[in-house]
Parts: structure tokens; C-alpha cells; sequence
């Protein structure tokens, strides 16, 4: 690819934490002079909390995430130039909501009340037209991890890490 791509595009970069999901979105909006929309997870008000009691703060978190990013996803569709988006909404329902439906931190009631919602949101939005996958090792991703320096991701517990991993490769196996 070069720096000159023709018409209006919508690339998103999915991962795991610590993936570098936001260094090669900051690169590709960089390159191809597109707007790149980030993740706000610094924002994230429950994001700390959640680290510290997983099953209290759950559904708190995955909310946060689904309406923010559905927020970002229309803004991307209604924008007239190109953008490289870290993380999209779809991972937040199909990877990271369901892997803590089934760790059990968070209670099948909020898990059916916000995939309801989730599908209502994504009825409404365009996909994007790439989702580059980003796979890194878990010893790679705590590294980045650690690299970064962000307190409440210290407590980023390792089986964590590695169930979301496996969700990300359940998740992209259906779709290869």
C-alpha cells in the first residue's frame, strides 16, 4: 500500500490488551493522513475498579465500552474522510462480554441484557470495511503491558489475558 488510497475507508484494528492496537492505528492514520479514533479506555470510569472485583464492575465496564464505542462507529460512518479505528465494538460483545459471561463474572442477566442492546446498536451500524487481527504471544502482551505503565492494567490477571486470547482466536476462526 502506498499513501495514496482512493475513496473512503474504514480500517479497524482489533487485539488483545497490549496487542498494539494503538501504535499501529497512530501508524496507519499517520501514513494515509486518516483520522484515527482510539480507544478510550483512560476514560473508562469502572476500568480500575473492574481489575480489582471483576464480577462487581463487569456489566459497568462492558456498557461503558458498548456505548462509547457505538458512539465512535456512527461518528466514523458519518465522517467524510477515512479512519483506522483501535478496538471495535464487535470485540467488545463477541470477546471480551462473553469470555466474562462464561468465566462466570458476570451474571447471565446482565450478559442477555447487554447482548440485547449490542445487537440492537451493531443493527444500525455499517461494519467496517478491513478488521485487521493483531495475535501476540501472552508473555508479548504482559510485556507491552508492563511497558505502557498503566496501574490498574498491573492487576491484569495472566489467565485473563490468556482466555481472551483463545476467545480472539475462537472469534476470528469463525470468520476465516
Amino acid at each position: 500500500m502506498n499513501g495514496s488510497v482512493q475513496g473512503k475507508k474504514f480500517i479497524a484494528i482489533s487485539g488483545n490488551i497490549g496487542s498494539g492496537k494503538s501504535t499501529l492505528t497512530a501508524m496507519l492514520a499517520k501514513h494515509y493522513h486518516w483520522t484515527p479514533v482510539m480507544e478510550t479506555a483512560d476514560e473508562n470510569p469502572y476500568l480500575a475498579d473492574f481489575y480489582s472485583d471483576m464480577p462487581r464492575w463487569s456489566f459497568h465496564l462492558q456498557m461503558f465500552f458498548l456505548t462509547d464505542r457505538f458512539r465512535q462507529h456512527r461518528g466514523i460512518l458519518q465522517r467524510a474522510s477515512s479512519s483506522v479505528q483501535d478496538r471495535t465494538i464487535y470485540e467488545d460483545a463477541e470477546i471480551f462480554a462473553r469470555n466474562l459471561f462464561e468465566m462466570n463474572a458476570m451474571p447471565e442477566r446482565d450478559y442477555k441484557t447487554y447482548t440485547a442492546l449490542y445487537r440492537e446498536f451493531t443493527a444500525l451500524l455499517q461494519p467496517p470495511d478491513l478488521v485487521v487481527y493483531l495475535n501476540a504471544s501472552v508473555p508479548k502482551l504482559v510485556s507491552q503491558i508492563q511497558k505502557r505503565g498503566r496501574g490498574y492494567e498491573s492487576k491484569v490477571p495472566i489467565d485473563y489475558l490468556e482466555r481472551l486470547s483463545h476467545a480472539y482466536d475462537r472469534w476470528f476462526g469463525e470468520y476465516a
